[in-house]
């Protein structure tokens, strides 16, 4: 009996080989896209879960409570990794983990910058980074031990096998020695480094770590077997208190823990608790690629049931043969999942060909995993699914046709079955509506965080890295560089242009305190010239100047501080920061310290006179090529054993934003497909209603109907059905538009147009989708339509 179905399928796919190819086709692009985020979703979930550890793997964060409000992080005091193993017994493994950016490594003539963290000696114990040479338990056991990556152990030595216990020296002050090489960070792992230095060399090399006011590193901890998470908790719950206790009224921090695991789905927080990050988009495109994959199935339904007029005959005759309904059901139902399962071959074609560039536009290694059995289990799950919800309606509907009627020619249809038909091409343009406005929005906002007024001019600004003995020449540098034709001004900054002032403290005092205040402030170091160079506008008094030698005593504040300093005016007045006492000498108009994500935050810049950080030169655009190469020049002179290393900010601050570039990509994407889809079910019910509809216009034609008439006659019910999908779909575009954008402080106005364009550009493509069919039916010969079947 299967056979025969099956036969009887394949007979009715060929007998109309163009109907069969758009159902196909039209499921084949749905199946295609569902696969292609289900394979991203999975491979996003999947993120961090790698480790042996992962179900015992917590990271700390610290929970800031200031006058009521509470902010959170995952930044906590460098000393607490011993401090948790010491004190609470269920923590089998700690560590601290501390950011090494851009470090710089020499062997020999080679040399050699990457990006590393310094950790615990428990951090190969606790996370699963496979060692290619040496031992977990010895990895990081003696101030001198480093772990380097297979890739730069091949860059440095040549091979793994060399590298172990040869010597690196670190930028150009430490020798490390390799105790261990390990597999180059997977993928699916958020977090990529190149190499790890012992802590105690870490705190060692940055001694502000040993005090418990300063918070920075990040610790993670691995619970012993069947240790009670939520008795560690409890523990956590005023745990600082002993370490601080010189707590404000209405200030104190906290600690907790979150699962490793959840980080980079669940990484903002939200009065205390994590809530929400990169999870909304996992959400989102779930929810994306259902209803693709349910317009794909509206498509089936709408052209099968168009057509159904070419088959009524043949159901005529099997009922009058004796064919039950029930016999009926199950053949139209095989038909749908056959055609399904030639859509699945095809969409895993189509899979197999936009991969690479999926893979290259997410940034992700994604692969169809042809060789697992759940894959091919979950496939066949989606056929089955997929063709009988696809086949349901038109199974039901055509195996419930009178044998009598469609013998006699008189098919007619049911207002309430022209009226669900109707309501599905309008969900389908309600979803495809609200993906087009959500990418206008999208693509808006993304313009203007890129684009924003800063406050600062981030055009034609470079800054390098004052490495070496580069910052202690830092006078040197500026006297040459400064001579160079195209370079405009230059000063020196503590923080990269894009995060300044990363660090926050309470530890500012002034005239007027009152003694519970918990305000927090940023706070930066720069040099003379800071202001002009970095193209930021002066409120109020001047920049340091070399005029006055008491200036690198004094500060620079920003409006956002200069309110909370209450000062009628501010220029003048004394300010301390961390024991070092001053004066404010100017008041520069806000500027965004890091990016949009973020509030202005209040921010004093003292006068820097460290040897670090950064170089900030601002240069003509028409000799930036000149400059570059004037800049290496001296930086090789005065500092050989460091690599020449710049940066443009421009570019630097747009890379804050690649995860929100890929979700326009992505929406832009889906979007253009959902309509296209859409536009194939409208089709589908433009075949239809022709069809129905052939005497009728046959009939017109022959009383001297015009055919812009008849065009617009066959056009003006599917206008309608935008027109309500509009309607539906604006509201739930809004709410959804306006959730997103909280996740930013400063976005763009969800503006009345967005709705107006959204509309227009729908009902402009389903006029162009219906117009073939109305034309064709309305310039078709009347005596045709007329002549009785």
């Amino acid at each position: 009996m299967l056979k025969n179905y099956i036969r009887v399928a394949w007979r009715a796919l060929f007998q109309n080989k163009p109907f069969s190819f758009i159902n196909i086709f039209g499921l084949a692009l749905g199946m295609a896209s569902s696969l292609l985020i289900l394979l991203w979703v999975i491979d996003e979930l999947g993120t961090d879960k790698f480790h042996a550890n992962n179900k015992r793997l917590y990271m700390m964060y610290e929970k800031e409570t200031i006058d009521g409000k509470v902010v959170a992080g995952y930044w906590t005091p460098g000393l607490l990794t011993q401090e948790l193993k010491r004190k609470i017994p269920e923590i089998q493994y700690s560590t601290g983990i501390f950011d090494q950016d851009r470090t710089n490594f020499q062997v020999n003539d080679k040399k050699l910058k990457e990006d590393g963290i310094a950790a615990d000696s428990d951090y190969f114990k606790m996370f699963s980074y496979p060692l290619l040479q040496g031992r977990a338990e010895s990895a990081l056991n003696t101030p001198t031990s480093i772990a380097i990556s297979e890739k730069m152990a091949r860059s440095l030595f040549g091979s793994a096998d060399a590298a172990i216990n040869k010597v690196v020296r670190w930028e150009d002050k430490r020798n490390f020695t390799v105790t261990a090489v390990f597999a180059d960070v997977p993928r699916n792992s958020s977090f990529k480094f190149d190499f790890v230095i012992n802590w105690m060399a870490n705190l060692d090399i940055n001694p502000w770590l040993k005090e418990w006011n300063n918070n920075s590193p990040a610790t993670a901890v691995v619970l012993r077997p069947g240790a009670d998470a939520a008795q560690v908790k409890a523990k956590l719950n005023k745990f600082l208190d002993a370490y601080h206790r010189d707590f404000t009224a209405g200030f104190r921090l906290d600690l907790a823990m979150q699962p490793y695991g959840d980080l980079y789905l669940h990484g903002n927080f939200e009065n205390g608790e994590p809530s929400g990050g990169r999870i909304q988009y996992v959400r989102l495109f779930i929810v994306v690629a259902v209803f693709i994959l349910f317009i794909a199935c509206i498509n089936f339904m709408n052209l099968t049931t168009a057509r159904c007029g070419r088959r009524a005959k043949e159901i005529g005759i099997r009922k009058v043969a004796g064919a039950m309904r029930g016999a009926l059901l199950r053949q139209f139902l095989i038909e749908a999942i056959l055609l399904s399962a030639i859509a699945a071959i095809v969409g895993l074609f189509l899979v197999t060909a936009i991969l690479p560039y999926f893979n290259q536009l997410t940034s992700k290694d994604i692969h169809i995993p042809y060789t697992s059995p759940v894959f091919y289990l979950s496939l066949a799950a989606l056929i089955v699914i997929t063709g009988a919800l696809a086949g349901s309606y038109p199974a039901l509907f055509l195996s419930g046709l009178a044998p009598i009627r469609v013998l006699k020619g008189s098919l007619k249809f049911s207002g309430s079955s022209v009226l669900f038909r109707k309501g599905l091409v309008i969900f389908q343009f309600v979803l495809s509506i609200v993906l087009i406005i959500s990418t206008i929005v999208v693509a808006r906002q993304i313009s203007y965080v890129q684009n924003a007024d800063l406050g600062f001019n981030r055009e034609n600004l470079i800054y390098v890295p004052l490495e070496g003995t580069l910052g202690g020449q830092f006078d040197v540098f500026r006297n040459q560089a400064s001579h160079l034709p195209g370079v405009t001004t230059i000063t020196s900054i503590q923080d990269r242009p894009t995060h300044i002032g990363r660090d926050i403290t309470a530890s500012l005092s002034w005239t007027g305190k009152d003694p519970n205040s918990n305000a927090q402030f940023a706070v930066t170091a720069a040099g003379y010239d800071f202001i002009k160079t970095m193209g930021l506008q002066l409120r109020d008094g001047r920049d340091f100047s070399r005029d006055y030698p008491t200036d690198t005593a004094n500060f620079l504040v920003n409006e956002e501080a200069a309110a909370i300093f209450k000062y009628k005016n501010p220029v003048g007045q004394p300010l301390e920061v961390w024991n070092r006492k001053g004066i404010i000498v100017g008041v520069i108009k806000d500027f965004h310290l890091t990016n949009l994500h973020e509030p202005i935050r209040p921010l004093v810049v003292r006068m820097y006179n460290s040897d670090g950080g950064y170089a900030l030169l601002r240069v003509d655009a028409h000799h930036t090529k000149d400059v570059l190469a004037g800049v290496r020049t001296i930086t090789t002179q005065l500092n050989p054993r460091f690599p020449f290393t710049y940066f443009f900010t421009d570019d630097e601050y747009r890379k804050q934003y690649e995860s929100d570039v890929i979700v326009s990509h992505l929406s832009d994407c889906f979007a253009g497909l959902a309509i296209f889809i859409s536009c194939m079910g409208l089709l589908g019910l433009a075949m239809f209603t022709a069809e129905q509809r052939t005497k009728e216009i046959g009939i017109r034609k022959v009383l001297g109907a015009s055919f812009f008439s008849l065009l617009t006659l066959l056009s003006g019910e599917f206008m309608a059905l935008i027109l309500v999908a509009l309607v539906i779909a604006s509201p739930l575009a809004w709410w959804a538009m306006h959730s997103w954008l909280q996740d930013y402080a400063y976005k763009v106005s969800i503006e009345w147009w967005f709705f107006g364009l959204a509309g227009a550009l729908a009902i402009l493509i389903a006029l162009m989708t219906v117009s073939f069919q109305a034309v064709k039916t309305a310039l078709a010969n009347p005596i045709n339509s007329l002549r009785s079947e």
